[in-house]
């Protein structure tokens, strides 16, 4: 869990950033995932929008939790269609 402060602080450093992952017609797919863990183990968080074709089934902050689950991240804020993920970076060891 992250304290408030810490989710403040994410959600400024990526309000005027523009999505690096979005997510089709085709949903979450093992390729999307991967390339969230990707750029989750790069910067330790990510801005996803999804598109409305995406919502068919489902709601955005369902399926932005589901995406979550996946990559062992913390959601930290859902708006409209676009979400943001955290995720500390494993310490690499020399």
């Amino acid at each position: 869990m992250l304290a408030a402060n810490m989710k403040r602080r994410i959600k400024h450093e990526l309000s005027d950033e523009k999505p690096t992952v979005w997510i089709g017609k085709e949903g979450t797919t093992t390729r999307t995932i991967g390339e969230i863990n990707r750029q989750l183990d790069i910067r330790e968080m990510v801005k996803i929008r999804m598109l409305k074709t995406a919502l068919e089934k489902e709601k955005a902050k369902t399926l932005a939790s589901q995406i979550a689950e996946q990559t062992n991240a913390t959601l930290i804020e859902v708006r409209g269609h676009t979400f943001i993920l955290y995720r500390r970076r494993k310490p690499r060891h020399a």
